[in-house]
């Protein structure tokens, strides 16, 4: 009797770990709790890079596209140089919105680019039910790509910038990109869902990768409609010749540093990468802003080659 009884709660057990743990897994990893714009800014005030007083200044309009799946994506325009032809794509991390990209605003006026920056779906303004970690958000950066040739013209030079789930979407665009995209900056980026994913639940979260990775993947599969082995940003980091900027922390744990260091070793030049000393996930701007600003502008002048910026404009001053 007792024997039974063991034997019971054991698959009882095994039950409730193989519906529930992996259903728990595949809501964290596409529809986790988003964070609100004031704790954005908290983070950001608290950090000493950006305000919210310092945003609200900035000259600026709301502007919307219709992505390929007919999702709403909402975005905010900062034409900052109406004479420029120079524009910067800028797209933020998991669970935050396009409030916490406005940290990288100053450093890309320094260079003369007119911003774009993005809700991606599911997040801020933007419709959508699911993150697909760049399966369909590779194509809503398009999206944004041709809503900029459309309004600014054909004439436009392009740069996009990512952090996070950002930095792991346009890399993933790579595979994609328009001829008007001249160079990548991905910060803190992820070089392979499923890696990510194994990473996560068995360094961080202490549980077994297997059977609990493969129900993830089937129930991804159900719910969000894509499958880990399609988010791969280093396949499409291989096949690129765009000039790419990897950022790190030497720190992160949560998308742990060697991912840009191995897609840096695989991509073909050309390509540079900067390892922020003391950063953790997401923080390398708000830990040397300075080094940070320097080594973006000087990637910058490398991708655009003698391309003159145009003059310096600082409304958030």
């Amino acid at each position: 009797m007792v024997f039974t009884i063991v034997i019971l709660v054991l698959l009882l057990a095994v039950l409730v770990f193989v519906s529930g743990l992996p259903r728990f897994a595949v809501r964290q990893i596409t529809q986790m709790r988003l964070q609100t714009n004031e704790s954005i800014y908290e983070y950001l005030e608290r950090t000493g890079v950006y305000t919210r007083d310092q945003f609200e200044r900035l000259p600026k309009r709301p502007v919307q596209v219709m992505s390929r799946d007919g999702l709403k994506l909402n975005g905010y325009v900062l034409e900052l140089f109406p004479e420029s032809h120079r524009w910067m794509i800028i797209v933020h991390g998991y669970t935050v919105s396009l409030h916490a990209s406005t940290q990288y605003i100053d450093m890309f006026q320094q260079t003369g680019f007119n911003i774009l920056l993005v809700d991606q779906r599911r997040h801020g303004g933007s419709e959508g039910s699911y993150t697909t970690y760049g399966f369909q958000e590779k194509y809503d950066v398009q999206t944004w790509v041709h809503w900029i040739l459309e309004n600014y013209g054909e004439g436009s030079v392009i740069g996009l910038h990512g952090q996070s789930l950002g930095g792991g979407t346009v890399l993933e665009y790579l595979s994609i990109a328009h001829p008007n995209v001249k160079f990548v900056i991905a910060d803190c980026p992820y070089s392979d869902l499923t890696e990510l994913m194994r990473h996560q639940i068995s360094k961080l979260n202490k549980l077994p990768a297997k059977p609990l990775l493969p129900l993830v993947d089937k129930m991804l599969q159900r719910k969000a409609g894509f499958r880990l082995n399609q988010v791969s940003p280093i396949k499409a980091v291989e096949n690129s010749t765009l000039p790419v900027l990897f950022i790190h922390g030497t720190e992160d744990n949560y998308v742990p540093t060697y991912m840009s260091r191995e897609m840096y070793r695989q991509k073909p030049e050309p390509k540079e990468i900067l390892l922020v000393e003391g950063a953790v996930h997401a923080n390398a701007y708000g830990i040397n802003p300075k080094k940070y600003a320097e080594e973006v502008q000087t990637f910058i002048e490398k991708a655009l080659g003698t391309e003159e910026p145009a003059a310096a404009y600082l409304p958030s001053i």
